[in-house]
């Protein structure tokens, strides 16, 4: 089958110049998906050369996550206002340039800022992108595929860059800094070109009261998330007071607002809601899974990271089949059940991995690493097709944001609800110890996405057929 044909857009399929615009918009997806995953990868040998402790070397991960969650729902907003080529690309430039100082940094407080920065330039960047998308094509089967493809090449982008990092990592540590500033300037160059020029900029103000206390509720809650297994509880409980008495005054802030930063509104629709929740644990879901899995092949089977960055590759199955598999069932069957068959098999998948044994051989494993990257194929991009689906353009990168808020969110709360669980389940250094905490850690990934299933299986609204592959010819 043809993915995208050639045509005009009277015939409702996509034109060869958005076929090019989706290839830059992915890439550049891609490469936020890969720049997150391919740096647990590097943490030892960073760790070896500047001489890190323990405590700073988790911040070169959690900064990326505190300036992408703090910031990103300010980016959705900012793209509808302030133009979404203008975001794209004037952040695009942000982060080469501070990929490129964290590739060149001597000491650690510097590889941190850049993190920080960078994930906040991410943070602009992908509501952006995901806002053009949604812009640029028809609603329908047209956006469908066109965010299924979108979609797929995400989460192939986590789960190759596990094994990129390696290879990189391999010739050594700041090459996993170069690789995307080399990457990124070449998807600039092209989004300079197919990128659509924004109109003239949207009418109303800019709410920077509204911008600056939903920007610190957001920092201070992903900063408790992140730092809650390593604190004391008291201060977990005041991060979470002080998180939601900003997250207060900015509902009170937005009420009052003549141009609000976020229509309150938008959140009675009742799909994008739960979207964004099931979003939230089925990412959760899966990055506690991916964790407990890293740590038990590297560290109780003593697997290099190449050889477990390679052993978890399959889980990029999703690449493939979200944009040929995917549309078809969503024709077929809708979204709701599409959506539900995916959670089930990430469920059946995690809880295949439950009884984990010391000496499991990768073909023990993998029926889980299988069923895992057909889960996301089926759901990930499908919840993506429903959080946006009904929203009027001008708030298309509101939503993007609010989905990419979901994304990160659900990262940090189940690397740090997983990370908890095993510390509190490892009693000892023994091997059978370490296994004890992983098999009880591996309980995190089935809860959260029985949740998620519980969320989305019983409100998300249902049209009886959502045609997706259009006019699009086969081969």
């Amino acid at each position: 089958m043809r993915l995208l044909t050639r045509s005009n857009r009277q015939g409702g399929t996509v034109t060869r110049s958005r076929t090019l615009l989706l290839l830059v918009l992915s890439g550049a997806i891609f490469l936020e998906g890969v720049d997150v995953s391919m740096m647990g990868v590097a943490l030892p040998s960073i760790r070896e050369e500047l001489g890190l402790a323990t405590s700073e070397l988790q911040w070169i991960v959690s900064a990326y996550v505190l300036g992408y969650g703090g910031f990103v729902l300010l980016g959705g907003r900012a793209a509808d206002l302030l133009g979404r080529r203008r975001m794209f690309l004037s952040w695009m430039a942000v982060f080469i340039v501070f990929s490129a100082l964290g590739g060149i940094a001597d000491s650690g407080w510097l590889l941190i800022l850049a993190r920080f920065v960078t994930g906040v330039a991410a943070g602009f960047m992908a509501p952006a992108g995901l806002s053009i998308i949604t812009s640029s094509f028809a609603e329908g089967s047209e956006r469908n595929r066109a965010l299924l493809i979108y979609a797929g090449v995400a989460a192939a982008g986590f789960s190759l860059g596990m094994v990129v990092g390696g290879l990189l990592t391999a010739i050594g540590w700041r090459w996993v800094f170069f690789a995307p500033v080399a990457m990124a300037s070449l998807l600039m160059l092209a989004a300079m070109r197919v990128v659509p020029r924004d109109a003239e900029r949207a009418a109303g103000a800019f709410d920077l009261s509204g911008a600056l206390s939903l920007t610190a509720a957001m920092i201070l809650l992903v900063f408790t998330v992140v730092r809650a297994p390593d604190v004391d509880v008291a201060l977990t409980v005041v991060g979470l007071v002080g998180s939601a008495a900003l997250l207060a005054a900015f509902v009170a802030v937005e009420r009052r607002a003549a141009a609000p930063l976020v229509r309150l509104g938008i959140l009675r629709s009742a799909s994008l809601v739960r979207a964004n929740v099931g979003t939230m644990l089925f990412i959760g879901a899966f990055v506690a899974f991916q964790f407990v899995a890293v740590l038990y092949l590297q560290e109780l089977r003593d697997w290099s990271p190449v050889e477990t960055g390679l052993a978890l590759m399959v889980l990029g199955i999703d690449a493939i089949l979200a944009p040929t598999l995917t549309p078809r069932l969503v024709e077929r069957f809708g979204k709701l059940p599409v959506i539900g068959a995916g959670m089930v098999l990430a469920a059946v998948g995690y809880g295949l991995f439950l009884p984990l044994g010391p000496d499991w051989t990768y073909l023990q494993m993998l029926p889980t690493i299988v069923l895992v990257g057909v889960a996301f194929a089926l759901a990930f991009g499908t919840l993506m097709i429903v959080a946006t689906d009904g929203i009027a353009e001008h708030e298309q990168g509101l939503a993007s944001g609010l989905q990419y808020v979901s994304l990160q969110f659900g990262a940090a709360v189940g690397l740090a609800v997983v990370a908890a669980v095993n510390v509190a389940a490892t009693d000892g250094t023994s091997e059978a110890a370490r296994l004890d905490g992983y098999q009880a850690a591996l309980f995190v990934p089935v809860a959260a996405v029985l949740l998620a299933l519980a969320v989305t299986a019983t409100a998300l609204p249902e049209s009886r057929r959502a045609s997706v592959i259009g006019a699009c010819s086969s081969t």
